[in-house]
């Protein structure tokens, strides 16, 4: 845990139960505040007060007693409307925080030479696994390494910083919007598409909350962008002020370096392009040695990776080596088992058709089950991918207009997960060659589970009911 000081003997409301909201409080407490807590959960509150926290309806408490609110990044700080803490926080006058911007001014606190390295990770896709990878490389070149924040830990669970620690955090826009001082070394933004709108009003709402990731970076920090979509773009073309402390990463093509407009002259280039990784046009390594990173997208991931490594001293030959040894990341991509010629593929993480998009272009052909609670725009932009579909496998609530978007498409309405794997298996077995099962949703979970992982390990208990040969074990 990572005890949160400057607060000393002062009442903090904390909203929200969740991952982040009781691991806040719990550091919170430990560097000397007294935290106030409350959910509209009541067994979250059950929890809170079984762990000795002070549990009050902060409805009716009296606002003008704290020194600040910690919300949970589910409630909404601006759009649809203002959680209703918000409110009172701001007629209160007090600052409105989350659980990132508590772990920044905890590293900010600390003496020059004790402060922890910072890398943070953000975008609409893809930020999950560069975590992980990130993470994995720098351990296996032997340095101090922890993981966390959107992904796996909260960040304030993590062990208290030492000299010498790096810390790779995974931010969402939810959190990003919460930080006024949050300054990482490296940060990285990986894409950006159209999600979570209605959180953010809009499209430049979205991105401008994905940007303050850069915002109080200082001298000498790194900033990392992908250039693959025009969001991204524009964002790099923000930042070329800071000259040499900007690196580009693309996997396309017509982005070479001699094309680049004049304003990217001082910036870096980190290349992923068919699969050969580059920096300004030498050769760094071949990516499909690299099993657990198939597709373009997971190459994107890869030129994140090395760039950030090689900002954190991380030699040349020992970024390579962990990039080809990194084991892959659950519900991304995930090879889940193998049953006669038939590969089994869970990418319950692809909860909207940007990312359902990087799964299927990384198949020449594929079986594939897709549905659940659609976002805005469906699987509209997927249409160009259609002919890949040898058939598809429909569930949840977007299995009926799924099903008319997909048009000629070969298609059924399977309904439940064991139904859309079961009859997946039998149609790609049928064939006699090596087939693809693949689960990219290209839409949330919520219909039918209460997260992404749930119905990825639904994904793969079928899977196994099957007979299946576990990827770990084939």
């Amino acid at each position: 845990m990572i005890p949160v000081p400057g607060f000393e003997g002062r009442r903090i409301a904390v909203f929200g139960l969740g991952r982040s909201g009781l691991t806040a409080a719990r550091a919170l407490k430990a560097g000397g505040a007294l935290p106030v807590l409350w959910d509209d959960s009541v067994s979250s509150r059950m929890q809170a007060e079984a762990e000795g926290f002070t549990v009050e309806d902060l409805t009716s408490a009296d606002w003008s007693g704290f020194a600040a609110l910690v919300l949970s990044p589910g409630a909404p700080l601006t759009h649809p409307k203002p959680h209703w803490t918000v409110g009172k926080a701001r007629d209160a006058g007090i600052e409105i925080l989350g659980d990132i911007e508590l772990f920044a001014r905890v590293a900010a606190a600390l003496p020059e030479g004790d402060r922890p390295k910072i890398v943070a990770i953000t975008g609409t896709n893809g930020k999950s696994t560069t975590t992980a990878l990130i993470g994995w490389v720098l351990k296996q070149a032997g340095m101090t390494v922890h993981v966390g924040g959107n992904i796996g830990i909260g960040v304030l669970a993590l062990p208290a910083p030492t000299p010498g620690a790096n810390y790779v955090i995974e931010v969402s826009s939810y959190q990003l919007d919460l930080t006024t001082t949050f300054a990482p070394d490296v940060a990285i933004l990986t894409n950006l598409s159209p999600d979570h709108l209605d959180r953010h009003g809009g499209m430049e709402g979205y991105a401008a909350a994905k940007m303050r990731i850069f915002q109080s970076q200082g001298p000498g920090a790194m900033a990392l962008v992908g250039i693959d979509d025009p969001f991204g773009l524009n964002i790099a073309e923000d930042l070329v002020g800071r000259e040499d402390r900007l690196i580009l990463i693309t996997t396309h093509k017509h982005h070479h370096w001699d094309d680049w407009r004049v304003g990217f002259e001082k910036a870096g280039a980190v290349t992923a392009i068919d699969g050969v990784l580059a920096s300004r046009g030498e050769y760094i390594c071949d990516l499909s040695r690299a099993r657990s990173l198939p597709g373009r997208h997971n190459a994107q991931n890869a030129a994140f990776a090395y760039a950030a490594a090689r900002a954190l001293g991380v030699s040349r030959d020992a970024a390579i080596q962990g990039l080809l040894t990194f084991p892959g990341l659950a519900h991304r991509m995930e090879h889940v088992g193998t049953l006669g010629r038939v590969r089994f593929i869970n990418d319950s993480k692809a909860t909207n058709a940007d990312a359902a998009r990087q799964a299927l272009s990384s198949y020449e052909r594929s079986y594939w089950i897709v549905g659940g609670r659609a976002k805005a725009g469906g699987i509209d932009d997927l249409e160009d991918l259609f002919p890949r579909v040898a058939e598809a496998f429909l569930i949840g609530e977007a299995a009926g207009p799924f099903a008319a978007r997909l048009g000629d498409t070969p298609h059924r309405i399977s309904g439940d997960m064991a139904g859309a794997v079961k009859a997946a298996a039998e149609a790609a077995a049928a064939t006699g060659r090596d087939e693809v099962v693949l689960l990219s949703p290209a839409a949330a979970s919520f219909d039918q589970y209460p997260d992404f992982e749930a119905r990825g390990e639904a994904f793969r208990a079928a899977v196994l009911a099957l007979g299946a040969t576990p990827a770990n074990a084939s």
